[in-house]
């Protein structure tokens, strides 16, 4: 008997699983009469309907409220059509003919605004935390809502995410700031408060205009809570413009690390050294098309072979630049200065005629996409924090390189006493030979760095060559610490003046202070006897 019951029990169980999930879509799917409402009739009937929707959470609505919002849905009479690959009856489902005289449903942009808003609302039901806060972020600001509002309340004690609590919060205050209980907008005014963003500030300063807040208390209350807002998105600025010029001063450090070491050694004003950062951007590129062509399963990891590729690729240059032509030029810095100009100008025309005059694009790997929020006006791109880490990671290894292995004693050596370090037998020709070719190495490393942000060009270089010797000069001829603090400072600096004066007159302020400060310290930040002391 009860192995009978219980091989019955294992045959009903499943059939009444399924019978509760019938009901339980049927109850909450929309019916005939509701989908009518939401495509036809006046805006104001249809905002009604979209707001019992809205309050009754039914999650399935979503798939028809976006056919809505993308027009994809026609009618006529009483008859619905949703037009896509195939025409269907929007309330059966079955495969259908779309009549001649079938007419698009119209959606004012107040329409549209209540269509995203509700399925935003309808999408907190989500089991994804990052779809609830995104949709959570969609409802701030948005008209408000009784119905809305009663299921955001609803949502929000069952919320564990509290990312998506705190949005919830925000959302409901934005509503509740409309309210006529003055302790409700109150109350609200202190939630909208610690948000600081540029919604709440805006749905704040609207309650200022005209009638909108008529009670003096809650118009000074408003007023304090603006007042903080814009102090925090102040300070979020500055720190946004301290990383973005922190972000800069990297670059510029990697451009000018290659050319404290050649101009420190030789005293050679490379005007190519340019074109080394471009021709190390240009093998970035040709490691990304490697990847896509032969391997596109690991096409995430492309930059663990450009970095070694445009390195040794822009060092054996620098080297065949070195044998070939500054060998024959030293001490004759003016015909230095042209010869290399020549050369970087032979280096653009050769990559114009490989590649083409139009800029090529370096895709970003999906671990450097997206950034890091810190708050509603303050974002760190991912791209740019790799390029500061990638920055410090490059000096660590120039360091190590200058001062713990012999190729490092060498260019000390000659660099601070050729004659003396050439009497105890060091090979002074080919020490210069392998610190040009590590200066353009890492020339090549910043091209790296500098198609992470933006498109590669047979001009890239152009851009940061002059940037490079102001570092150079202003942190002292050879030294690396001093590249260090002026590249960093330079680019902070340069932000926050364009924050002050725009991009043209930044630089030349820039510019004004680095002439006034060679003026005082012509041996720049940091004083080293070198080569050309002696």
């Amino acid at each position: 008997m009860i192995k009978t019951q219980l091989a019955m029990m294992k045959i009903l169980y499943p059939v009444a699983v399924f019978l509760l999930l019938v009901h339980a879509t049927q109850s909450w799917a929309l019916t005939p009469e509701q989908k009518l409402n939401l495509a036809t009739g006046d805006n104001d009937s249809r905002i009604t309907a979209l707001g019992k929707v809205s309050e009754s959470g039914d999650v399935s609505a979503i798939a028809y409220l976006q056919s809505l919002d993308d027009d994809a849905i026609k009618f006529k009479g009483n008859q619905l059509f949703l037009v896509g690959d195939s025409v269907t009856d929007a309330i059966t489902g079955k495969s259908v003919t779309l009549p001649d005289d079938a007419e698009d449903v119209v959606n004012n942009n107040q329409m549209r605004s209540e269509l995203d808003a509700t399925i935003a609302a309808l999408k907190l039901f989500s089991k994804d935390p990052k779809v609830r806060l995104e949709s959570a972020k969609a409802l701030i600001g948005t008209d408000p809502s009784e119905g809305r509002l009663t299921l955001i309340k609803r949502v929000e004690k069952t919320e564990t995410d509290e990312a998506v609590k705190a949005t919830l919060a925000q959302v409901s205050a934005s509503i509740e700031i409309n309210s006529p209980n003055k302790d409700t907008r109150m109350a609200a005014v202190a939630k909208l408060k610690e948000g600081a963003n540029p919604n709440n500030k805006e749905i704040l300063a609207s309650r200022l205009e005209g009638d909108g807040e008529k009670d003096p208390e809650v118009r000074l209350a408003i007023q304090a809570a603006l007042n903080s807002i814009e102090s925090q998105m102040a300070v979020y600025d500055k720190i946004g413009q301290a990383f973005t010029g922190l972000s800069l001063g990297s670059i510029l450090l990697l451009a000018a690390l290659g050319l404290a070491v050649t101009y420190g050694l030789m005293g050679v004003i490379n005007m190519a050294h340019g074109e080394m950062m471009m021709i190390g951007a240009y093998a970035t590129y040709l490691a990304q098309t490697f990847f896509q062509r032969f391997l596109p399963g690991y096409f995430d990891w492309y930059l663990l072979l450009a970095v070694p590729f445009a390195f040794v690729v822009t060092a054996a240059i620098g080297i065949v630049i070195e044998r070939l032509v500054l060998r024959h030029l030293y001490g004759r810095p003016l015909e230095t200065l042209l010869a290399t100009w020549g050369v970087s100008l032979i280096l653009m025309q050769l990559v114009r005629t490989v590649f083409g005059a139009q800029n090529v694009e370096v895709e970003n790997p999906v671990w450097m996409s997206g950034g890091v929020q810190l708050a509603a006006n303050l974002i760190l791109p991912n791209n740019r924090i790799c390029i500061i880490a990638f920055a410090i990671a490059v000096l660590i290894m120039m360091w190590l390189l200058i001062t713990k292995t012999r190729l490092g004693l060498f260019i000390r050596a000659v660099t601070q006493n050729r004659g003396m370090a050439s009497c105890t037998g060091v090979n002074t020709s080919k020490v210069d030979a392998m610190a040009f070719g590590l200066g353009s190495g890492i020339a090549g490393l910043a091209g790296v760095a500098l198609s992470q942000i933006g498109n590669v060009g047979p001009a890239l270089g152009q851009s940061y060559i002059v940037d490079s010797f102001m570092v150079v000069v202003l942190g002292g001829v050879g030294q690396l610490a001093g590249a260090v603090y002026a590249a960093l400072g330079l680019g902070i600096v340069s932000k926050f003046l364009e924050g002050i004066a725009g991009a043209v007159l930044a630089k030349i302020f820039v510019l004004v202070i680095i002439i006034v400060f060679i003026q005082k310290r012509p041996q720049g930040l940091f004083a080293f006897k070198g080569r050309s002391l002696d």
